[in-house]
């Protein structure tokens, strides 16, 4: 009887297979790298790991080669040192939320942000002690008057996303400074292509991935960037608490997508631009909120501290169009779908009541604000329908 050449049984061979592969192999893409498990060599090997050290991996959930390339790539577009990446932009919004915020503590939040960031700082006061207040965002170096001696998180927005208000980063975040209180920026309007906020003196940037970064409308992600390493570990330490992790599969899509991200940045903002500088001359609109044009609140910070805008951009219609005909205005758009977020390759359009949405001061404007995301689509057929559904509002 000839002995096998085998040491062990079938099924054995198969869970622990010896694979031979040719070393040597190059492409350009980033492999990905699946694990829930991560094994080490020897007990020396796994002991010596740090977990606040990001280049080092020791459980799936927290790390893999794949999850480690996007991180190091979205740090370095910033201008950041260290970058954690989460489900999703408002779980990168919950993660400095909950690593730097106790019971006691008190928070400061621009009055035009991000809808969910305002229902989560809502929720931490009623339930779990902290104190949620709300700012003007263009209040810029009078912040300070509002930094009380609990104060530990200032929230920035730039722009508004809906509102489009410009404020002035470097005055909030000097301010900030002075009394030791950690800044943090939604940036996603941005994808930190057009605006860095490092260079103006924030602690925090969060990305919603989901947005420019993807580029597809097909994959949820959030990032939040550091260059403070003591406050990445802060960060860090409550993510791990949380069990928070993302797919390697979503982090090579996003990694797929990052190489043309300032190109369609760049195509979305010029379009976008000229689509807005045309509703500015219509009879239906009453004011165009786009940072880059004159009358844009804050257009003057935007002129000083940005290079670009992207597609998104909002109008306030004529108060002699009821909110129902301005739905039915979005509703007859064609190539404008109904829905949130940007940063994909279809336009988009949303209706909005502002006035509900403002607790710290009063919205100025009577008529209904649209909010336009500016897609890949051809320019002469986006303008065409945005006059097409206009002339249904005769």
């Amino acid at each position: 009887m000839t002995e096998s050449k085998f040491k062990h049984g079938l099924q054995t061979r198969i869970v622990r297979a010896e694979d031979q592969i040719t070393p040597g192999f190059e492409s350009f893409s980033t492999p990905v790298t699946r694990a829930s498990t991560v094994v080490f060599p020897d007990l020396a090997a796994m002991r010596a790991l740090d977990w606040k050290n990001d280049a080092q991996w020791r459980y799936g959930l927290h790390a893999t080669p794949t999850q480690i390339a996007l991180a190091q790539r979205l740090a370095a577009i910033e201008g950041g040192n260290h970058a954690l990446l989460q489900p999703s932009g408002l779980s990168s919004i919950s993660n400095v939320y909950f690593g730097l915020v106790k019971a006691g503590d008190d928070v400061l939040i621009p009055d035009n942000v991000y809808s969910p960031n305002r229902d989560h700082g809502d929720w931490l006061a009623r339930d779990f002690g902290i104190t949620a207040r709300y700012y003007d965002p263009l209040i810029g170096a009078g912040i300070a008057s509002l930094i009380q001696p609990n104060t530990r998180l200032i929230w920035i927005e730039a722009p508004g996303s809906v509102t489009m208000e410009v404020p002035d980063v470097p005055a909030i975040t000097a301010a900030a400074r002075a009394r030791k209180v950690v800044t943090a920026i939604d940036n996603t309007w941005s994808a930190g292509l057009a605006f860095r906020p490092f260079d103006h003196g924030v602690d925090i940037s969060v990305q919603a991935l989901t947005k420019y970064q993807s580029g597809g409308g097909d994959v949820l992600m959030g990032a939040t960037i550091t260059v403070d390493h003591d406050v990445h570990v802060k960060l860090k330490a409550a993510r791990m608490r949380m069990g928070i992790g993302v797919s390697s599969d979503d982090c090579s899509l996003i990694l797929r997508s990052l190489p043309s991200m300032q190109l369609r940045f760049a195509q979305h903002d010029r379009v976008a631009l000229s689509l807005a500088t045309w509703l500015k001359s219509r009879p239906e609109v009453v004011a165009v909120l786009h940072p880059a044009l004159g009358d844009c609140p804050g257009h003057e910070v935007y002129k000083r501290d940005f290079s670009g805008a992207g597609g998104l951009f909002s109008v306030v219609f004529d108060e002699r169009y009821s909110a129902a005909r301005i739905d039915t205005f979005c509703e007859s758009l064609e190539l404008f779908s109904l829905g949130w977020s940007w940063g994909g390759a279809h336009s988009l359009a949303m209706p909005y009541d502002i006035a509900s949405m403002r607790t710290a001061a009063q919205w100025p404007r009577r008529g209904t604000l649209v909010r336009f995301y500016i897609g890949l689509e051809d320019e002469a057929d986006l303008c065409a329908d945005i006059e097409q559904s206009l002339a249904k509002l005769a």
